[in-house]
Order: structure tokens, then sequence, then C-alpha cells
């Protein structure tokens, strides 16, 4: 299971307000669109629905008045899948959710194996961070969170992407620390240059939220705290390392995530593809006209930034 069909999950989005079904099979949220008697559904990172799902996900959608539910489920790519859920009547997705790759390392690998399959650059990252003695640390504290915020305010606006609330991140935090939630920070002569956030749930490692300090990178103090958390991974006896998200197969280096994707591709792990998002249309006319405003949104957002 996936931590984003976890009840620890559900706990939170709740707490945001959004409203959350559970069902035997599924968990899945419910997001009004304003000013209108309507919703979206989306039910990220769950099995490959059949028949028995789908039909049940139609009443849901028909009841909770839903133009469309998005699933993302989390398996990897491969034909004979993709052609059933086109076979069910669903859509590709027109705006996905949840990045279509990732990058899995395995954590069953010996220590020697692991620093072997890295990128000769990443390995001699490390070694320039334990030099500049960057101390990597596990800390669940309130002082810790709130240095986090900081960061991620300012890794975000330095890289101009959109992220979730300061709220969003303090209820996650309150909700997951202590069950799947854990808190790393580097630091440097007293100061902190980076936080992680990193998930560990069913066997697998997670980095799902990650924040950086402009200053003192020549001490590569985030190329140790990715080796750090590896370590740690495999001392809780976790198999895998899901690093939450990659570009496609051939990356533009001019995108502004490349840098993101190469960072994590140095530490040696699988690029893997899923099978992609995909819509079941509950109302067909106003999916057109929510898909032609989904667009002109997202242009306008993208002159504004």
């Amino acid at each position: 299971m996936h931590p984003l069909q976890s009840p620890e999950w559900a706990a939170f989005r709740k707490k945001t307000g959004t409203k959350v079904i559970e069902t035997k099979n599924f968990r899945l949220t419910i997001h009004k669109i304003p000013r209108l008697n309507l919703s979206i559904g989306y039910f990220p990172k769950g099995e490959m629905p059949d028949e028995k799902i789908l039909s049940e996900l139609r009443e849901i959608g028909k009841r909770e008045n839903c133009i469309f539910i998005q699933l993302e489920p989390n398996v990897v790519q491969n034909e004979r899948d993709e052609q059933q859920l086109l076979n069910f009547g669903l859509k590709k997705a027109a705006h996905p959710l949840f990045t279509k790759y990732t990058f899995i390392l395995d954590l069953t690998k010996s220590e020697d194996e692991l620093l072997k399959g890295m990128h000769p650059k990443t390995r001699y990252n490390i070694k320039i961070a334990k030099k500049h003695n960057v101390e990597i640390v596990e800390d669940d504290s309130d002082r810790a969170f709130e240095e986090y915020l900081k960061l991620t305010k300012e890794t975000t606006k330095r890289q101009k992407f959109y992220a979730h609330t300061e709220n969003y991140h303090r209820l996650m935090w309150e909700t997951l620390k202590g069950k799947i939630a854990h808190l790393f920070l580097a630091r440097h002569k007293g100061k902190i240059l980076a936080a992680w956030i990193v998930f560990a749930f069913d066997g697998i490692l997670y980095y799902p939220y990650g924040s950086s300090s402009s200053e003192h990178r020549e001490t590569m103090a985030s190329n140790l705290l990715m080796w750090e958390v590896i370590l740690w991974g495999k001392k809780q006896g976790l198999k895998k390392f899901d690093m939450w998200g990659a570009m496609g197969p051939n990356p533009d280096s001019n995108d502004p995530w490349f840098g993101f994707h190469r960072f994590k591709q140095g530490y040696g792990p699988k690029h893997i593809e899923f099978i992609g998002s995909y819509d079941l249309v509950i109302r067909p006319l106003w999916y057109e006209l929510y898909k032609l405003a989904d667009k002109i949104r997202w242009l306008l957002l993208r002159n504004v930034v």
C-alpha cells in the first residue's frame, strides 16, 4: 500500500477540510469546485482497478456530483493494463496530478554496492560534505519543523514552483509525525542548510518533501543528507527507496526540474514509469468545459510566475 492510501493520510486530509471516502478497497478524496454544486474525485496510488471498483467509483461520483474521478494507479507501465483501463472507458488525464515517473533504489543492497552504483560526482560530493563536517540528524521536534517551514518558503520562492500552504504542512506533520513521517536536518556550523521530511511506510522509504538554503552550497549538504537518509532506511529494514518523482527518460536540461532529477539519478536508482493518470468521466459535457477552463487557468498562472 502507498502512503497516499493509508489511514494516516486519510486522517490528515480530513483535517484540511477535504472530504475523504473510505471503502474496503480504497480511499478517495472529494474536491468541491467553488461556486458550483460540482466536485472532482481523486484516487491516488491505489491498486489496478477492476470492474467492481470502477462500478463503486461511478456510484460515488454520481452521489458526490463529480465531473470526473482521476485515478493514478500505483502500477508500473505495461500495455495490457493501459489497454484495459481504456477498454473500461477511462480517458487519459488531461492534467495529471502525480508524476508518471520516479526513481526507486534497492535498499537491500550492501552499503558498498550502493556506493559503487552511484555516479562518481555524487560519491565525490558526499566526501566533500563530510570534509566540511556537515552533520545529519533526525529531529522530529517542533523547533526543527519550524526550520523546515522556513527553508520550504525560501526554496519555493527561489525555485519559483507551486507548493502547499503552511497550514497544509503543519497539519500533515501534526498527523503523520511519529507514525510514518520523519524529519531530517543537515547542519553546518550550527546553521541548518537542508531539511527533509521522509515517509517510512509498508517497507518502503519515500522522499516527498525537501527544502534547502542557498547559503554554503559548496558544502554539498543535500548530498550527504540523501546518503544518510538511505542508510537510515536500511537500518529500519526498509526494502526500497521511492524518491517520489522524476522526469521522463529523455529530460530537457533546460527544464527547471532537471537539476533535481539529476541529483536523484546520481544515487544509482532505477528509473520507473507508472501506468499514468486516467479520468473516469461522470459528466461528459462538464468534463469538456472543465478541461478548457483548466487549460486557461494554467496558462494564466504561468504568465503570472
